[in-house]
């Protein structure tokens, strides 16, 4: 367990507003010091023009938060396979510019979903292309992290263990909330990768493929606490990042309207008390007076 006692807390800013000063009054309602981003008045980072990037970091530094992810579109729903990578090498060196200028080293990346191809090529291909990825982020410092959300080795562990023995350099960001939707158990998948998790999203929801409803952490059928178990077991010490598409839901098209920060908020009270509930045993043993 790390020595401050406190988790690091952090939002998707764009689910609660999609301006970026309703993103940062949102964070800070729920007294939070970090944020992860991904758009701005509805514009993928990597799209945003000189002035809007300038706009963007002026306003975080004046806000004082940590960025601690840029959230892309490299290698997602949006783009299969057999879409030109030439777009996601060029996402990857925006995104690593701002990276240097918000102070925040790491972009959340996916492994390409299929698109016809057969399982080995696709396979091979998204291999690849994330090997690709990974070594020009080096060049620029940055560190991508994979998601378990679309793609190649998004819900299979022996796929994601393969990719990160062939990525040497490749981190995983783990999702609580993605399992309902691509039909499979969190806790399952997360155990034998545990060990490779830098960053964490927290969502939760009820349902079953392609008829999902998402509800606030906790409430739903995700085994979130479950999965807030492990990594606490497993010494993590990254941060807890919440994403709880209760209003915004990007991949539906759907952006943040006039409810969406309270529902933010809500959705942020219901992660700390979650956590202060899993987190009792560990603070109650390390309190004075205690062996």
């Amino acid at each position: 367990m790390q020595d401050d006692p406190r988790p690091r807390l952090a939002g998707i800013g764009d689910e609660a507003a999609a301006d970026l000063t309703g993103q940062l009054a949102a964070v800070r309602r729920l007294g939070w010091r970090s944020i992860e981003l991904r758009t701005v008045d509805g514009v993928p980072l990597a799209d945003l023009d000189e002035p809007g990037r300038r706009r963007t970091a002026r306003q975080l530094r004046a806000a004082e938060l940590d960025v601690v992810c840029l959230a892309s579109r490299i290698g997602n729903w949006a783009r299969p396979i057999t879409a030109p990578f030439e777009d996601d090498l060029r996402e990857l060196d925006v995104l690593a510019e701002q990276c240097r200028e918000l102070g925040s080293r790491y972009v959340r990346i996916m492994s390409y979903p299929n698109d016809g191809l057969p399982e080995p090529e696709w396979g091979a291909r998204a291999r690849e292309r994330v090997a690709k990825l990974a070594e020009r982020a080096a060049e620029h410092d940055v560190v991508l992290l994979h998601e378990n959300c679309a793609g190649w080795a998004a819900t299979d562990a022996d796929r994601a263990l393969r990719l990160l023995a062939e990525v040497p350099s490749l981190r995983l960001l783990f999702d609580t909330g993605n399992g309902v939707e691509h039909g499979y158990h969190a806790p399952d998948l997360l155990r034998p990768l545990i060990g490779h998790v830098a960053h964490v999203h927290v969502k939760d929801a009820t349902g079953s493929p392609g008829a999902v409803m998402y509800v606030p952490p906790g409430e739903g059928g995700s085994r979130v606490a479950d999965c807030l178990r492990l990594l606490l077991n497993s010494g993590y010490e990254g941060a807890y990042s919440l994403e709880p598409h209760l209003v915004a839901r990007p991949h539906d098209g759907v952006r943040a309207d006039e409810t969406a920060a309270d529902r933010f908020v809500d959705a942020g009270r219901a992660l700390e008390r979650l956590l202060g509930r899993l987190r009792a045993p560990y603070t109650a043993a390390a309190a004075p007076g205690r062996a």
